[in-house]
């Protein structure tokens, strides 16, 4: 067949070795769906070089968590937790088709829901029942001196903001991102100022039992869905639905959050299973087509 349409999926370390050998599960039901069309399926190592290279190829290009080099090509990513995957125009979780869908606990079944989110729960989180303590927990990501596009404010105002409340507060830094001198000293100047404010702790340990979450945009406030926190956020996400965004509330709404208590179950059910991909659900070839499909791909 050879001119059958190829598609070229680009992958880095450990992803790329198992694509190849077959023991990546998301990518062997892709392969078996996107040949079952027709089509030809290679893998490629990514990297600038070969980003630059893409749009000169033929076919069509999926990349791991990067943004598309041309108007052929897509990109995917882990939907927080495996097996539930994501294939979008788009890299920024923000602009996910799921971020601009609507989210109505009553089309979903409760007992499905509840029974949904134990098993993931018991999986991901396992530990003791979480309890719901009076600290606020913050988990901080990177650039946290700036205010980008997509935040209603910077990391560090956003600590401040919070601190100011004067209940216990613990700000976490995150383990992947760099903090210089200048970061680390504008946290240090804030806890001076508010001794409600500690920085730094195990995130994950002060999740399971702390009052809600705020946040930019972390996955610690998704993970804390699954133990039964609100979250308030300060950027845009795609698990905005059941979150207090202060671009919508303002400071009010860190004075709901104590008594925020959305239908978890039901929005982890419908965000994970109704609109992430499930690659160990049979349906799950059928999903991929669909998503490729609303990128625009002639399957």
């Amino acid at each position: 067949m050879s001119n059958a349409p190829t598609l070229r999926v680009y992958l880095e370390g450990s992803m790329l070795r198992t694509a190849r050998d077959g023991s990546f599960p998301f990518m062997a039901v892709l392969q078996a769906a996107v040949q079952a069309q027709g089509w030809r399926v290679e893998w490629l190592q990514t990297g600038p070089a070969a980003r630059a290279d893409a749009p000169q190829r033929d076919g069509y290009a999926l990349f791991h968590a990067e943004a598309p080099t041309h108007d052929r090509a897509l990109t995917f990513r882990r939907a927080y937790h495996y097996p539930f995957w994501q294939i979008q125009t788009q890299p920024q979780r923000w602009r996910f088709d799921v971020a601009r869908s609507s989210f109505d606990p009553d089309q979903i079944d409760a007992e499905n829901a509840r029974a949904f989110a134990a098993r993931l729960r018991a999986r991901v989180l396992p530990g003791p029942p979480p309890r719901h303590d009076k600290a606020v927990l913050i988990p901080l990501q990177g650039h946290i001196r700036r205010c980008r596009s997509f935040q209603t404010a910077s990391p560090v105002k956003m600590v401040e903001q919070v601190a100011a409340l004067g209940r216990p507060t613990v700000a976490t830094l995150h383990p992947n991102e760099v903090y210089d001198a200048q970061d680390l000293a504008a946290l240090q100047s804030i806890a001076e100022r508010y001794p409600n404010l500690r920085i730094g702790g195990d995130t994950m340990a002060l999740l399971r039992d702390c009052a809600f979450v705020v946040t930019q945009n972390s996955a610690v406030a998704f993970d804390g869905f699954l133990l039964g926190k609100p979250a308030v956020l300060f950027a845009q996400i795609d698990f905005h639905h059941i979150a207090l965004n202060i671009a919508d509330l303002g400071e009010k709404a860190l004075q709901m959050a104590d008594t925020h208590r959305p239908d978890f179950d039901r929005y982890l059910f419908w965000f994970l299973q109704e609109k992430a991909i499930n690659a160990t659900l049979p349906d799950a070839g059928t999903r991929i087509l669909s998503a490729m499909r609303r990128g625009g791909w002639p399957l």
